[in-house]
């Protein structure tokens, strides 16, 4: 790949698990990848910028150093997250509300911001990072699983008001994927989850890598609005 077909691509919370394989995949592709980041190794070739995803301010400033460096983003894989699990009746205000401000407001304050670039572009790929839950619903994650089915939402009004402009806004939604958080779980609530999926098993991030892959590619140019399920089955009808 020449310089000139090198893409600028902002992958959020590239420090880890799914967001570390996409950040490198697309450095191995020869992209300008950059990520926002408060703390952690990042993989190598990944220019990272200090900022909260929870300050407008900061996530402008970010991507505006990061658009001096790389030019107005042109992919944005939007994948940073945390969760705060809680049963409905015990979840705090405070609970509910920062898993929402990061998960999905957030997302809004980068989408917002670097749509100025590629609807001057008159191209884009937004790639938003959803889960299975946001349809499927999971006890304990009230405030994660709405965060995950409102970026449906979001994507598919982005979709009707930049569609006209070569710009793609679309979901995936991985179900369990063996990463580092997975792992950590109970052996037996890992074996009682495999149950559930029809593959038989948990899914490996170069499984959502690839479905980046081909978001972020000229063959899907008119997909868009599109929720992408990569979850062995888990999630299907949902």
């Amino acid at each position: 790949m020449n310089d000139t077909d090198a893409r600028s691509v902002l992958v959020t919370g590239a420090s880890r698990g799914i967001g570390r394989a996409v950040a490198e995949a697309f450095v191995a592709a020869g992209d300008k990848v950059a990520t926002i980041h408060r703390g952690g190794e990042l993989p190598e070739g990944v220019l990272g910028v200090r900022g909260d995803m929870r300050d407008t301010a900061a996530v402008d400033a970010a991507i505006g150093e990061i658009e001096a460096a790389h030019g107005p983003v042109e992919v944005l894989v939007a994948n940073a997250g945390m969760t705060r699990d809680q049963l409905l009746m015990r979840m705090s205000d405070e609970e509910f509300e920062e898993v929402l401000d990061v998960n999905l407001t957030g997302v809004f304050r980068c989408v917002r911001r670097v749509s100025k670039g590629m609807i001057r572009k008159r191209g884009g790929r937004i790639i938003l990072m959803g889960s299975v839950v946001g349809m499927y619903g999971n006890a304990g994650q009230v405030n994660y699983s709405a965060t995950k089915s409102g970026l449906i939402g979001m994507a598919r009004s982005i979709t009707r008001e930049l569609g006209s402009r070569g710009i793609t806004a679309n979901v995936i939604a991985p179900g369990f994927i063996d990463t580092d958080m997975t792992r950590a779980l109970p052996e037996a609530q890992q074996d009682k989850l495999r149950t559930a999926i029809p593959a038989g098993r948990f899914g490996d991030v170069s499984d959502i890598v690839g479905a980046v892959q081909y978001l972020a590619s000229p063959a899907a140019a008119y997909v868009t609005g599109a929720v992408i399920p990569v979850d062995g089955g888990l999630g299907m009808g949902h």
